[in-house]
Parts: C-alpha cells; structure tokens; sequence
C-alpha cells in the first residue's frame, strides 16, 4: 500500500496459465500413471535398487487418506480452541475428518527424460504435495518443502540420467495435530516433468498488467524473466491472441525483457463475461528458438474506494462469495478438473461472484477454471503466522518459510484476472501482539513488491485487538470474520473507509433434517448430531446470514461478504466437533455430495435477483406429529407469498422491517400439520400472483430416479459424471426420510468412482459402491476410461426397481 494515498487503483490482470507442451523445444510431462505407494517408513526407499513390488499401484493425484477407514482416534485432538470462545480442553473426534491422514508416506515412480538439445535444463514442478515432503532422484536428496499447499520446483539436471530410466521418490511426513480440517495426504496435485533447452523462459517468470484501459486500447506490459540473467543476444517475440487464435498485437524486444504492447478495442474481463486473451511469448538466442511459453490473461480494471468499497470497470460490484476449503467432498484432496468445474457450475446457479481460498493457496487448475468461469477471487496464503493455532502447525516453519511461500504463490498466480486481492492470513493469533502490525507490513510488501497491481487483505476475528494495535489499520482492505456489529466502530476509526465480510455467517444445517420445536440460537445440540435446516442455528462466534445482510444493507462501504461456506468440507463439524460420530462440516450452502441446502435459496433469493426464487420448507412427511405445529419458511425474492395447507390458507406474509429474519425471509409460525400438501403462491409488487409452489406428503419408496449433471463425457481416463440419486414415491415426490441402502454397479467404458450422500455423521466408506440414502437422496460419481464408448450406472436397492442411467464417453 502506498502510504498517503485512500483511493487505490489496480488494474489488470491476466491468468499465467504456462503450456509448455505445446512449446516447439519445451516438453511438460505430466507424472500420472506408473507410481507405487506405501504408508510407513523406508529408509532406503530413494535408492533406485529399491524393491517396491509389493506396494500398492496408485495414479498421482492421489490422496491416500480418503479410502479410510473413519475412525474417532484418528488424529484425536484434546484441546481448547481460543478462535472459538472455547474455556477449556475436550475431546475433538472429528475435527480433521476422522481419517487417517497422519504418519509417513513414500511414492517411487521412474521416468525417462527426452533428449532436447545439449545442455538440456530438467527440472521438477509439484502443484502440491501433502506434507513435509523430500524429494529424491536416483537416491539423492534434491530438496525439501514443508507446507503442504504451495507450488514448488527443484532444478534436477545434475541427478538424471539422459536416455536411462531415472528413479522419483518422494518422502511425505504429515504430523497430528498440524491442521484444523481435513488436509489430506500425499501428492494430491500434479508433477510435471519439464526439459527445457538451457537458456529459457523462467518458470513462473513471466508478468502480464495493462496498466492504462480505455475503450479503444489497454497498453499490455510484460515483463520476461529468464533462466541466466546475464545472457547476451536474446531477443523476445511477443504475439497477443484471442480465443480463435486471431492475432490482436504483436511486438518485439531486443535484449530486452519488459515490452508494451496495444491491445485495440478490448474486451473487459468480469464474471458476466470472463474474456481472456492469448500471450505466446517466443525466446531466440542468437536468432535460434530456444523456448516458447503461452500465457492466458484477461484485462480488467479493479479499485476501492472510500465510502463505495469494490469497484470493477468502472462499476460498484459487492461479493456475494463463499469460502472454500481445498477437498472435493468424497474424492479426497486430490485434484480433478471435472469436480472443481462442477463446483463452480453450482456456485454460478447460487449466484455467487466471488470465492476466498480458505486458508491456503489452491492448485493453478482451480484458477484457469475461476478465469474462465468468472468468479473474483482472493487467494489466501497462511492460517497461522508466528503464534501457532496448532501444537504442529505452520508457525513452526514461518520464520524460514513464510516469503518463500509468498513468494512462490505470488509469482504463480499474479497474472490471473480471477484474483481480486491477495490474502496474507486468516484469523492468526498474532493480532492480538502490539508488534503484529510488523508482520503485516512484512508480508504485505512482499505482495507489494512482486505484485504492485492487487490490494492485500487478511481475515481478522480479534477486531477489538486489531483495532488498537494498528493491525487492522496497516491492511491495504480490511476483513472481518463475523463482526457485523462492529462495521460501523471500524469505519470510523480506519483510515482506509471501506470494509468487506471476509468470512460471515456460520449457520449450521443438514440437509433436509428438521428439528422441532424450531429455535433460533447458537451451539444447539441434537440427539441425531445433526443441525436443523430451518437455518436458524449458528456458532457461538457468528450470526444467521439475515444478521449479516442487515448490516451489509446500511452500509455502502462495506464490500460485500465471503460466507463460510460454500460447501460442506471434512473436518471441523462445529458443534459436534467433541461428539462422535461425526466427521465432516454443517457450514455449506450445499452438503458435502453438492445438493443444495435449504439455504441455497436463501441465498439465491437475494445473489440472484434477476431470477425467480421460491422454496418451500420443510418437508411435509410428519406422521406422528398430526395436529401438532410445524412452522413453514419460504424463501423468495418476491415480496409477499400466501401458504395454503390442503386448500385452505393460512394468511399473506410479506416482508417487513419486523426483525431481521422478516426482512428476508416469509414465515408461519403456528402451521398445525395434517397429511396433504402446502403450497405458496408468491405475489409481485403489485399483488399480482406470480408463481407457485407445493410440496406433497409423499408415499412409500416406489423407485429410484436418476439424474447426471453431465451424460457427454471424455474418455481421458479422469472425466466424472455426478448422478444424483433420489428415492422417490409412485407419483415421483422425493421420500424425505428414506434411508435406503443404495448398491452401484458400473458397465462399459468406465467405472465407479465414490458415492457420498451429505451426511455429516456417516461411517460408510465412499469408494464403496454402497451408501444409504440421507434425506431421500445421494450421489455417485462414475470415471472415464481411456476408451470411447457407452458407460451405464445401475442403482439397485432393496424392494425397488433398479435404475439405470446411461452416460457416454468421446
């Protein structure tokens, strides 16, 4: 932050998204198929005489803790969680998923390196390994990286053996106690394998900004780092693409490595219309190619300004975001293209613009998706700085550590028009020490110094603290971690006169599980550990999402929110983190399988307001409970709504400054229950009735419907389709409290990949082709082969008729 200046601009950006197997000399290997895998010690494993015949064949991504088993003594934590409001230790069971994700790990794999030219430049680049991890070729140590989330790479020419099978072992050691959700375990990302000639292009070397926009030209600026700094007589070409690969502009430096370049009539970036551009940067030495890298970026406008907050070409936008932790649900940590873009298809039908990666840098693949897709981000480097959260948390290696992860983080990412700002931590303990503004401006001008486009941000939950100490006032944008409340004392007092919600809300739910009487309240405990979906229950430190609007409402300088959290997540399941079991999250707008909460159309009511929202809870299958009350919500973004139970109405509600849950939400409370239907008939602004909706008291399972978010698939051995499975009656009313045991069955040109059905307290394994339904559904996720052809999902469950869906691969 430049120190004087309130109003900040920052323009541009692009996504460096480096294809170098496309590159005329320059060859990236993907590192998949071929490793073997073993849990435990072996101290002579990186040794290529190592005898691995009898470890398990696995493909790299790969997570070995997803496969269980769950187990209560899995990395079982006695502890006192102070973010929390926690007085005193107890017995967390679940808190990093109940899997067995601690402990050594080894991966061998061997590899050939293609002859280039002379003199070839070989080099390793992992997107991820889950943790501590050592990295050895042909039995010698080439380097080591603790943290488990950042991108790195080791230069192994020196090691390999040119035209000879060369041995890759990786060492991995995750600790207990080192994380406070689920981490996963072992190289959960991507290896490349890159032989590059000598002089080349620098990995992560090049930074594309266009810092002047205008209607009719953005001056694009490169700059180009190369492998040898000193090298005489090179010369770079520069060529600017669009999306069919016509060529836009074009220029070239001779020994030089910065160019601008006019880039006529731009398209602007935004998460309504995610342009991207097309860089191929050319290296000649001495009139010879000697590397080749393409980099996607896209041009945009970004600034913050007193009074208004975030502004994106020229336009106010407020976040309507969510936090995201790294997991994939039932498929682990380990990367796959299909289930990220999935995730990101959900967000976009919420209505959500914007994501924070909580708390860690995510994989570059995540980014390519968010540029391409249209969402703002902000990337997040550490939870912990120098006071640690954990007994073997990353404040054991800040100090040594901390600006080489920065810095690999921010050299990765920065061309990426998606990322908004970057974040330097979430909720570290440090805001509470008088000298932790020091550490602020430490990591904030690193950012500044490798990145001056972009705003740094961080997460803060101790705002009394941060206030007093000139933590929060050292931020470029400050966050807040659910303090609604305290928006208007922070205005008042921060030189910077805007805020935003970096993580808000907190509700807890499962899905399509009602409790009754409905109470409204925080760290509600159920008999079932389970978390009603009348979304009125929160965490000790938070607020329902109505409470957060309010004042979001009456605040133009604030930006907007982050909700925690987009998805359900492994780990953590606040409140019933000391009960057992349970072992994944009740935060997510959507269960852990990705169907929509109840509060998704909450949420969607008010993200998405050019399309008509209106749900209707709860479910209507209460037998037992005849004659008793069973209030009834609805969640719309029409101003009034009349119910009806069997016909006969129970009167108009409409939305009122009454107390914050009528300003967003239409509520009766004194509905008696008697089997049939309720239904609501939305009214418009002028009373006009609009819409409706109604739900059934549905009868017993009849049979199974099937339905894939996807049925044309590529058969590159990684593509997934998600069928959701529902449990249905004759009529074809989901049965809200069958719990069938569901048995999958894959055919053909693929297979069965895992199964999950959003229950935060189930013990069954997901790669077995067995669940139960939770709430009347699950969903089963079927891979690709590497062969063309039909794929057939067969679902059988006891007293049904099998169901059958048919998928295809290309």
């Amino acid at each position: 932050m430049i120190k004087g200046i309130k109003t900040i601009v920052i323009v541009i950006v692009a996504s460096l998204s480096v294809n170098l197997a496309q590159a005329q000399i320059t060859k990236d290997i993907l590192l998949e198929d071929g490793w073997k895998f073993s849990k435990g010690d072996f101290p002579t494993a990186a040794k290529a005489t190592f005898n691995d015949k009898g470890w398990q064949s696995v493909r790299v991504p790969h997570d070995w803790a997803i496969y269980g088993p769950f187990d209560e003594n899995n990395d079982i934590q006695i502890v006192k969680i102070t973010q929390n409001n926690e007085q005193k230790e107890t017995r967390k069971t679940g808190r990093t998923g109940a899997l067995p994700y601690m402990g050594i790990g080894w991966y061998r794999t061997k590899f050939t390196v293609p002859a280039i030219s002379a003199g070839d430049e070989v080099s390793l680049l992992f997107d991820g390994v889950m943790s501590n991890s050592t990295i050895f070729v042909n039995g010698k140590e080439i380097g080591h990286w603790p943290y488990g989330y950042s991108s790195f790479h080791f230069n192994i020419s020196p090691y390999i053996i040119k035209g000879k099978s060369n041995t890759l072992s990786v060492r991995v050691d995750n600790k207990p106690e080192s994380s406070r959700w689920y981490p996963g375990a072992g190289i959960y990302r991507n290896v490349h394998l890159i032989v590059k000639n000598k002089i080349n292009l620098k990995t992560w070397g090049t930074f594309v900004t266009t810092p002047e926009i205008s209607a009719n030209v953005a001056k694009v600026n490169v700059k180009t780092a190369l492998s040898d700094s000193l090298v005489k007589g090179f010369k770079l070409v520069y060529n600017v693409l669009d999306s069919k690969g016509t060529l836009l502009a074009s220029g070239s430096a001779l020994g030089k490595n910065e160019i601008n370049l006019n880039l006529k009539n731009p398209k602007l970036w935004s998460p309504e219309s995610p342009t991207l551009y097309t860089l191929v940067t050319k290296l000649y030495l001495n009139n010879v190619l000697t590397d080749q890298q393409q980099t996607k970026f896209g041009v945009r406008k970004t600034e913050f300004k007193r009074e208004t907050g975030f502004w994106l070409n020229d336009k106010n936008v407020k976040f309507k975001g969510v936090c995201l932790h790294h997991d994939l649900g039932p498929l682990g940590t380990a990367i796959n293209v299909s289930a990220m873009r999935r995730q990101l298809v959900l967000l976009k039908d919420l209505g959500c613009n914007a994501i924070r990666t909580s708390h860690n840098p995510v994989a570059p693949e995540f980014l390519d998706l968010c540029d391409e897709m249209g969402f703002l981000v902000i990337e997040e480097t550490f939870d912990e700085w120098k006071r640690g959260k954990m007994k073997n948390g990353y404040h054991n290696y800040f100090n040594a550590w901390a600006e080489k992860d920065l810095t690999n983080m921010l050299e990765r990412d920065r061309n990426h028009p998606s990322i908004i700002m970057w974040s330097i931590g979430n909720e570290v303990p440090d805001q509470d020490n008088k000298e932790g503004y020091k550490i602020v401006e430490y990591l904030q001008n690193i950012c500044h110094k490798l990145d001056p486009t972009r705003l740094v941000t961080a997460g803060m939950d101790r705002i009394n603290s941060a206030l007093k100490n000139n933590f929060a006032a050292s931020l470029d944008v400050p966050g807040f971690n659910y303090k609604p409340k305290q928006y208007f004392e922070a205005y008042k007092k921060l030189p910077q006169g805007f805020l935003y919600g970096s993580e808000t809300a907190s509700t807890v739910s499962s899905r399509g599980v009602y409790h009754l009487p409905v109470k409204m309240g925080k760290d509600i405990h159920h008999p079932d550990n389970q978390s009603s979906s009348y979304d009125l229950e929160y965490c000790n430190w938070s607020q329902v999402p109505d409470d957060e609007w309010a004042v979001q409402d009456t605040t133009a300088y604030s930006a907007g929110e982050f909700v925690w959290t987009g998805f359900d997540y492994l780990g953590e399941p606040t409140p019933y983190d000391d009960y057992w079991p349970s072992r994944s999250s009740y935060f997510g707008i959507y269960d852990l399988a990705g169907i929509p909460k109840d509060r998704f159309y909450l949420y969607k009511s008010r993200w998405k307001p050019e399309e008509p929202t209106l749900h209707l809870l709860p479910h209507w299958n209460w037998e037992g409970k005849e004659g008793q009350n069973v209030p009834v919500f609805c969640y719309t973004n029409y101003p009034s709504a009349e119910l009806f139970v069997n016909g006969k109405s129970m009167g108009i509600q409409k939305k009122s400054n009454l107390n914050n849950q009528t300003r967003y939400r239409l509520m009766w409370n004194d509905v008696v229950y008697q089997k049939g239907s309720i239904k609501v008939v939305a009214y418009d602004e002028s009373g006009k009735a609009v819409a409706t909706k109604e739900i059934t008291t549905a009868g017993a399972p009849h049979h199974l419907k099937l339905k894939a978010d996807r049925t044309q698939l590529t058969a590159n051995g990684k593509d997934l389709a998600f069928v959701t499975i529902s449990v249905v009656d004759k009529a074809g009313n989901i049965c809200p409290n069958a719990t069938n045991d569901l048995i999958f069955k894959v055919e053909g040109a693929g297979k069965y990949r895992a199964a999950c059905n959003g229950d935060p307290t189930s013990l069954q394994l997901f790669h077995q082709p067995e669940m139960k339904a939770f709430s009347g559904m699950a969903v089963a996720i079927v891979e690709t082969s590497k062969v063309k052809g039909n794929i057939s999902l067969k679902v059988t469950a006891k007293g049904l008729p099998q169901g059958i869906i048919t998928l295809n691969a290309k």
